[in-house]
């Protein structure tokens, strides 16, 4: 495997960042997951966009994107793979130990690893653990990733392959690492950027073209949707067909099926939309 590491590929074995790098001591770096299709970036520009939204979040300065874009480009040019997980990091860089950021700049490193289309439904679980809607990090995609591999851990030890958040208020807000769709009565709704989760790719791409509708919704609508699934860059949409103990007859039913029609369709016609 090579990976970019500030400036240029690296044998896996030689891509190395400082242990005083700021993203490895305190958390201080941000990063995107990008699906790759035979070699070349989904939706690159969105993610690209949604990295600089996250770098003056945290107070970083603005990644350049035709770096990352060349870093992209030669990470995939060295390492083919069919589909890929495509991960951009981009931290505070070397740094005194502690909170406080150094000079030396931010450090991007660039990485890609193969991966596969996944099952069309999967199992969830709720976690009772919350996400803060009004933190100073809430809606950025952070380095900082701790709580979500504790839920993800829980999820694993129950058979699910995701766990579910409440936010403070006991809204539902997202899982450790996708967005939450649900149908009830016939209509698609999926919950506000206000409610504290990330404003997914993925997600935002189903709101527009599958026509949710973005509705604050308590937690326990999980236990009377008619429809559930879930998106992320490597998810797609993918259906529910149980949620603790609650399964989900005949899924994916017949709204969420139009949606990962749409979006497959939509998604082949447009790397880039």
């Amino acid at each position: 495997m090579m990976i970019w590491v500030n400036g240029g590929l690296r044998a896996a074995d030689a891509a190395q960042v400082s242990v005083l790098d700021h993203g490895l001591t305190v958390g201080d770096g941000i990063f995107e997951t990008v699906k790759t299709v035979r070699g070349r970036p989904f939706a690159l520009t969105r993610h690209l966009d949604r990295l600089t939204r996250s770098a003056r979040g945290l107070g970083l300065p603005d990644p350049d994107h035709d770096e990352v874009r060349a870093a992209c480009a030669a990470v995939l040019d060295a390492n083919p793979v069919d589909m890929g997980r495509l991960r951009i990091t981009y931290t505070g860089g070397l740094s005194p130990l502690g909170s406080d950021r150094g000079d030396a700049g931010p450090t991007l490193v660039v990485a890609v690893g193969e991966t596969h289309r996944r099952p069309d439904t999967t199992v969830v679980i709720t976690v009772p653990w919350t996400r803060n809607e009004r933190g100073a990090v809430t809606g950025l995609k952070t380095t900082s990733y701790a709580e979500n591999v504790v839920a993800l851990a829980r999820a694993r030890e129950q058979d699910a392959s995701e766990a579910l958040f409440a936010n403070t208020v006991g809204d539902l807000c997202e899982g450790t690492g996708s967005n939450v769709f649900v149908v009830l009565d016939g209509q698609l709704h999926t919950p506000p950027v206000s409610s504290g989760c990330l404003a997914g790719i993925t997600r935002a791409l189903t709101v527009d073209w599958a026509g949710a509708q973005e509705t604050r919704l308590p937690f326990d609508v999980l236990d009377r949707a008619d429809e559930i699934f879930l998106t992320s860059s490597l998810r797609d949409v993918q259906a529910v067909h149980r949620v603790d103990g609650r399964t989900l007859p005949g899924a994916p039913g017949p709204v969420t099926t139009k949606a990962m029609r749409v979006f497959e369709e939509r998604a082949a016609g447009d790397l880039d939309p």
